[in-house]
């Protein structure tokens, strides 16, 4: 259904130039560590890596959805797929720690946008639809939007069952502007804010574990099912949606882009604006194997003989 689609006053909202920082500030100790300079904290990433390596963390997980997903690949390549996974997932959580203490200018100098005059100029006339993958470092990905984007970003998210994690989560991720709203209100929320112009974001890759429909289709070699969240917001709504890619550049340091993938008020077939972000992702994935999540067990969910969810 449309409220299990993820991510993060009524009336015409004015753009926003630049997002004051939320006063909200994280725990001690994350603060502590997020002054460390980025030197110490990328030896930190390194040493986390290494010990996820020794240790052969979801190693059986990785190597299968792996092997799967890149036949054409020797198990050589493959494994050091896994080993840049590796690294790249410990970058990650140390950018994260950092992006608590990092100001606005300092965020904008780690990530480059495209696309965003074209987003501008529809949110100008109302809200868009944002939708992404858990590409790379998707925490930055909605930091750096906050800022850039000119107008106020509703993103969909799925509360965490740990209170300190979802307190800690809460002041990161608005603490340039964003606004977040749980997953299974987001339906009501769009309802009830109307023609605001605003960005509307989800991260839709997950499984859809709980949702009534789904869309099925191949994915990196598997018979995959997707949430139709994104689908069916746009189909009720009319909003345009855009696609938003983000690949690594260096180390901590990232690139977006912003690419639509329907008009507003485009109406297809059942499906067909799901399978185009199912294609768009599996693109971005085969063009930068180590930074999707393949630890996480994504293909529980198997396709029934029958046809039947």
């Amino acid at each position: 259904m449309v409220k299990d689609a993820l991510a993060s006053p009524e009336g015409s909202a004015p753009e926003r130039s630049a997002p004051e920082e939320r006063p909200a500030r994280a725990a001690w100790w994350v603060r502590l560590a997020a002054a460390l300079p980025w030197p110490v904290l990328h030896g930190l990433a390194g040493l986390l890596a290494w010990m996820a390596e020794r240790v052969g963390y979801a190693r059986r997980i990785i190597d299968e959805h792996l092997a799967t997903a890149f036949p054409e690949l020797t198990p050589r390549e493959r494994v050091q797929i896994r080993r840049r996974y590796y690294r790249g997932f410990a970058q990650v959580l140390i950018e994260v720690v950092k992006a608590t203490a990092l100001s606005a200018a300092q965020l904008r100098a780690r990530i480059d946008i495209a696309g965003v005059a074209a987003v501008r100029e529809r949110l100008a006339a109302g809200p868009v639809l944002l939708v992404a993958a858990h590409q790379c470092n998707w925490e930055w990905m909605l930091l750096g939007l906050s800022l850039e984007l000119g107008f106020p970003l509703d993103a969909a998210y799925k509360p965490l069952v740990d209170s300190w994690a979802q307190r800690e989560m809460l002041k990161l991720r608005t603490r340039f502007g964003g606004r977040l709203v749980p997953a299974q209100e987001l339906l009501v929320d769009i309802i009830r804010r109307g023609r605001a112009p605003r960005a509307i974001c989800m991260v839709a890759d997950q499984e859809p574990r709980t949702s009534e429909r789904k869309h099925w289709t191949r994915f990196l070699n598997r018979d995959t099912a997707f949430f139709m969240g994104t689908e069916e917001i746009a189909r009720v709504t009319r909003f345009p949606v855009f696609f938003v890619g983000m690949r690594r550049i260096a180390r901590s340091r990232y690139a977006l882009e912003i690419e639509p993938l329907a008009d507003a008020g485009e109406v297809g077939p059942a499906g067909e604006l799901t399978e185009r972000y199912v294609q768009r992702v599996e693109r971005q994935i085969r063009e930068s194997p180590p930074d999707w999540p393949w630890s996480h067990k994504r293909w529980k969910l198997k396709k029934s003989l029958y046809g039947r969810e």
